[in-house]
């Protein structure tokens, strides 16, 4: 399936942004934010791996937990943008991966779903 590498491609490109830029987060907030915040990505990303393993409904519930993954990492990013640990053009790209892979797993959810 192609489309499903892209979403691979798009969510290795996101930690690997992510990750370092979450290093200059505060260090009081490394073990509440910033660790949920990783967490969040590295789920996504481990739920979609599960899924492309998997057939029927066991891919649709993996696809569903990175789908809430997303939404959790949305909202941290939210978050770090308004406590300004990334600034405007920070979170504008950051933002435009998540979209992209939200708009991505929406596909596959609405293929995995028939």
């Amino acid at each position: 399936m192609a489309e499903d590498m892209i979403i691979f491609t798009r969510c290795y490109d996101l930690l690997a942004w992510l990750m370092p830029k979450a290093e200059s987060f505060p260090r009081a907030f490394r073990h509440t934010v910033t660790r949920r915040l990783m967490d969040a990505a590295l789920d996504a990303q481990e739920a979609l791996l599960e899924a492309q393993s998997q057939r029927g409904a066991t891919r649709l519930a993996a696809l569903r937990q990175a789908d809430a993954a997303l939404g959790r990492l949305k909202l941290y990013l939210r978050l770090a943008h308004h406590w300004r640990w990334l600034n405007a053009g920070q979170y504008e790209h950051v933002s435009a991966l998540v979209a992209e892979i939200g708009r991505l797993l929406g596909g596959w959810l609405k293929q995995s779903a028939k």
